[in-house]
């Protein structure tokens, strides 16, 4: 059974550059078919997809969230990762990975459904 553990920095200052850590066990991140994303959910509000990295290392982002936002892997220590820059109030939220499969185009897997494996989430708070 995969299993994802988040980490990273708990408070954060408007305008700054936060680095998010998911480290898988159980199963490789280079698994055919499996993506693995990255989202939020803002307090009081519902889950938000924030983008993906396949199993080839191609990725994909949320168009709004894209010109701040960068995920990339170390397949070594079979950890992804998530950077987010510039910073906003309106960013804090509980941050996840998860992962799930996709045996065709992985266009779908922007749906936060398609995910079968989450972690537990890490608690990310923008403010000054």
């Amino acid at each position: 059974q995969v299993q994802l553990q988040e980490s990273g920095p708990g408070l954060v200052k408007p305008s700054q550059t936060i680095s998010l850590t998911c480290t898988v066990s159980g199963g490789s991140i280079t698994t055919n078919y499996y993506y693995w994303s990255w989202i939020r959910q803002p307090p009081g509000k519902g889950l938000e997809w924030i983008g993906y990295i396949a199993y080839g290392a191609s990725t994909y982002y949320s168009p709004s969230l894209e010109s701040r936002t960068s995920i990339s892997r170390d397949n070594a220590k079979n950890t992804m990762y998530l950077q987010m820059n510039s910073l906003k109030p309106e960013d804090t939220a509980v941050y996840f990975c998860a992962t799930g499969r996709d045996i065709s185009t992985g266009l779908s897997m922007y749906l936060v459904k398609n995910y079968d494996y989450w972690g537990q989430g890490t608690q990310v708070t923008v403010s000054s």
